[in-house]
């Protein structure tokens, strides 16, 4: 079997179908499954000396969450380098970075895999990628027809990014080179519709010279936002200087925000640089805002409406060109109701206000979150492998995160350290009871319970004890039947809710 023009013309119409790039680019990895009778298939973009999915096939869901590094994954650090379709050995001792990755075959490896670079003027712009679990599943596909398919990739992949670099307004000049992407440390996993707003948002604040507040739970990341603003903004090549306003002791504060000179107080015993001088044609980032008391309030306002500052002690006066971005998890305008920040201040910070959501309103975010933590332990922790359980993700799901991103990324990794001492390996698979037994409340869902109808008129001992059934029951099913989680959930003693469930007819 080879590729006929038939196959090569559904591929071409695949990527004009769709009303997204994201849309086109799964129609072609589905369209290449299909084709290419492979098991796995994946678009990667490149950036940063890293390949991002943009679109899966037969792989785990949270892959699109993952970021492969090149010096993490020298396979496709060999397909970066490569300028032509790369076949691998069924005996090649380089790890497949899709190993225990392709759903209902976790414990097997990949034996056929193909990679093909795709370029858009000699520049590296992406990947396709195509597994197999047969050694000899590609053998029949001749290295030309793979190239006509890697072509009508790149074109795809060449058109999406122009688009893109347009949509952001960065047209001078046009160049994939030149196509903005985020440094590391700075993305913001997520497709969900409220990330993708919040991304808009940023992209078009990003570029002005505006005063931003940055608000949000705690652990949503709103200081990512900050430093996703700052980069795409024409500050982006000075320093980005941050400050925590809630771990200012009153007494530092203002020495911390303005400097001081030798002798201003008892122990200046040298001139001391503030945040603002050091952010000067950067931008400052203060965090936790509305912890600054009213008499430092009013002196940030200053440097804010006039751009000059005074350092403690001394009478010169400084110009400084600062852009501020402040972050809050408080309500600034109850703040200012409950006379806690000045309503002056509130107004200048607060020019173009960001709301970032709580991850549980960001539904499907959850799992490429859970795939972009994973592979970052396993490079932490110099792992071979760390997927997720399909349960796992589930579990995940239903549970609310009052801590945010911030809590799902402790957890993960706390899940990868209790699996690693379980399993005794360097290829984990993190499963539900590796995060039901972390100390804090992670895996403690809400149990919801309905009264049934059948129950009225029942006896009250009867009514109990179908409502403990039920309880128990889904507690359990929640914990993945542990019952040592069960009975932490149920904040009883395990040998107590033994007993219980045996009398409940449960054991």
């Amino acid at each position: 079997m080879s590729l006929s023009v038939e196959s090569l013309a559904r591929i071409a119409i695949e990527l004009q179908s769709g009303i997204s790039h994201q849309d086109r680019f799964q129609r072609l990895i589905n369209t290449l499954r299909q084709l290419l009778g492979c098991d796995a298939s994946a678009l990667l973009r490149y950036e940063q000396r890293l390949f991002r999915p943009l679109a899966i096939d037969g792989l785990a869901p949270d892959v699109l969450g993952r970021r492969f590094s090149l010096d993490a994954h020298p396979r496709l650090e060999a397909i970066a380098r490569a300028g032509d379709v790369v076949r691998f050995p069924a005996e090649s001792h380089l790890p497949d970075p899709y190993d225990g990755l392709i759903p209902s075959r976790q414990d097997l490896k990949v034996h056929a895999c193909i990679g093909l670079p795709l370029f858009a003027d000699q520049t590296l712009i992406g990947a396709l990628t195509i597994d197999g679990m047969d050694p000899a599943q590609f053998d029949h596909f001749s290295d030309e027809e793979l190239r006509l398919v890697g072509a009508l990739a790149s074109a795809a992949l060449t058109n999406a990014l122009l688009v893109e670099q347009l949509e952001s307004q960065t047209i001078t000049p046009l160049s994939i080179s030149h196509v903005p992407a985020g440094k590391p440390g700075t993305e913001m996993v997520g497709l969900s519709e409220v990330m993708q707003q919040l991304k808009r948002e940023i992209e078009m604040v990003a570029g002005s010279d505006l005063n931003v507040l940055i608000t949000g739970e705690t652990g949503v990341g709103k200081e990512l936002v900050a430093k996703a603003i700052h980069e795409g903004s024409s500050r982006a090549s000075h320093p980005v200087v941050y400050l925590n306003c809630a771990a200012l002791p009153e007494s530092v504060a203002e020495s911390e925000l303005f400097g001081h000179v030798k002798g201003a107080f008892t122990g200046a015993i040298h001139h001391r640089t503030g945040k603002f001088e050091m952010a000067d044609n950067g931008t400052l980032f203060l965090d936790e805002i509305g912890e600054l008391s009213l008499s430092l309030q009013a002196k940030l306002l200053r440097v804010l409406q006039y751009g000059d500052l005074q350092r403690v002690g001394d009478d010169t006066v400084l110009r400084v060109n600062v852009r501020v971005l402040a972050a809050t998890n408080r309500d600034l305008k109850q703040e200012v109701l409950n006379n806690r920040f000045r309503v002056d201040l509130f107004h200048r910070l607060s020019v173009f206000p960001v709301h970032v959501p709580p991850l549980r309103e960001r539904g499907q975010d959850i799992t490429l979150l859970a795939g972009f933590f994973c592979e970052q332990s396993r490079v932490r922790m110099g792992l071979q492998r760390v997927a997720l359980a399909a349960g796992c993700l589930s579990l995940l799901k239903q549970y609310s995160w009052p801590g945010n991103v911030r809590e799902l990324e402790h957890a993960v990794y706390r899940a990868t350290i209790l699996a690693r001492a379980t399993q005794q390996s360097e290829e984990l698979l993190l499963e539900a009871q590796h995060f039901n037994q972390v100390p804090e409340q992670l895996a403690i869902l809400p149990v919801a319970v309905d009264v049934p109808s059948s129950s009225v008129g029942q006896c009250l001992r009867d009514a109990t004890d179908s409502f403990q059934r039920q309880l128990i029951e889904n507690t359990l099913k929640n914990c993945a039947d542990n019952w040592s989680a069960c009975a932490r959930m149920l904040d009883m003693d395990v040998a107590n809710l033994h007993r219980l469930a045996k009398r409940l007819g449960l054991k």
